[in-house]
């Protein structure tokens, strides 16, 4: 069965503009879906989040609050009532800093496409989105060289992130009904995600954390557990511990239930398994003589966060068919896994993507 039929709004995507338009809106993106059966009589702000996932609640009521949401042909008001088969069109504005994103011609590792989507092992190192010091180079101006239908699609079609320097796998969507589909199975928490991890400590069984997180109240770089946060999820199950003479390492299957901002290692924080070469929540480097120099060596020649997205699965927006998809773990884990006295069988993810 489309995992997208039960729900998906009916006819989204672009549509004309109305004749009535000035000119000045043919710098925005129209967008349409029409209203299905059950959500009639519902808040049209409310609505407005299903039919649109894509964007926040709270920007979408302010499309709304401007005039940017018209039912039926006329401008709706967000505490308006949905009608059922209404047609709902929103222009979403052209973001300045947004419309100066180039293509670029980055290498991309593809390890799945087709007309819907894509799939993409991203390397560490590699910003996802273009912020504040990264506006070039990252990977939505490689998805827009590489694959011509993400120009058109809100973040270039990107429905979740990964952090700069952890790798691994991320589902990039190519259509807008693929995205909308995408975006309610991550809302609906049935994609799997799993990650590897190298930590500091021990976990003797598997841990479930749920706490939730937030902005941390001091540093505003750094997200922390706060009673304010919003609720996070993930469980920890160790796969094997080595015991170092900087004590004992742990590698971790991390499974995501949410998907928080540097979710994992602030959650592997808070149990105190900060994760190995994290410069934001980990812990510094150990110290060491000369009888240890392999052992130090190999930790301070981490250059970044020991955390792989190693395994994805989640439905096919179009078909309905369970996707999975597995990333072995990059040489700069492997190696520090093996310098601390690790086996290298324990980072064996190859089987995970049916889990």
């Amino acid at each position: 069965m489309n995992p997208a039929s039960n729900a998906a709004p009916i006819g989204a995507g672009s549509c004309s503009p109305a004749v009535d338009e000035v000119d000045a809106a043919s710098a925005d993106d129209l967008l349409c879906a029409q209203v299905p059966p059950q959500a009639a009589g519902e808040r049209l702000d409310k609505v407005l989040a299903q039919l649109f996932p894509a964007f926040s609640r709270s920007r979408l009521k302010a499309w709304c609050e401007a005039g940017r949401v018209r039912s039926g042909g006329d401008v709706a008001a967000p505490r308006a009532k949905a009608r059922a088969g209404a047609m709902i069109e929103l222009r979403v504005p052209v973001d300045a800093e947004a419309a100066s994103f180039a293509p670029e011609p980055i290498e991309l590792s593809v390890v799945w496409s087709d007309s819907d989507l894509a799939v993409i092992d991203k390397p560490a190192g590699m910003v996802v989105h273009p912020a504040a010091g990264n506006w070039s180079g990252t990977l939505l101006n490689g998805l827009l060289a590489r694959f011509a239908a993400c120009s058109a699609l809100p973040r270039a079609g990107i429905v979740h992130r990964l952090d700069k320097d952890t790798s691994g796998l991320l589902v990039v969507a190519l259509t807008l009904v693929a995205q909308t589909d995408l975006v309610r199975q991550l809302q609906a928490r049935t994609v799997s995600r799993q990650y590897l991890a190298l930590a500091w400590g021990a976990l003797p069984a598997a841990r479930s954390v749920d706490a939730p997180i937030g902005r941390h109240p001091r540093d505003r770089l750094r997200m922390a557990v706060v009673a304010s946060g919003k609720p996070a999820q993930t469980l920890f199950e160790p796969l094997a511990t080595v015991h170092t003479v900087f004590g004992p390492v742990t590698a971790l299957r991390c499974r995501l239930r949410t998907g928080r901002t540097h979710q994992i290692r602030v959650h592997a924080q808070h149990l105190g398994l900060p994760l190995l070469g994290d410069a934001l929540y980990g812990r510094r480097e150990p110290a060491g003589g000369e009888a240890q120099a392999a052992q130090r060596q190999a930790v301070g020649a981490l250059q970044r966060q020991a955390l792989h997205a190693a395994a994805l699965r989640f439905l096919h927006p179009g078909t309905g068919q369970a996707l999975g998809f597995s990333s072995p773990v990059p040489a700069d884990l492997q190696a520090t896994w093996l310098a601390l006295g690790g086996n290298a069988a324990t980072l064996d993810v190859s089987g995970w993507s049916e889990a």
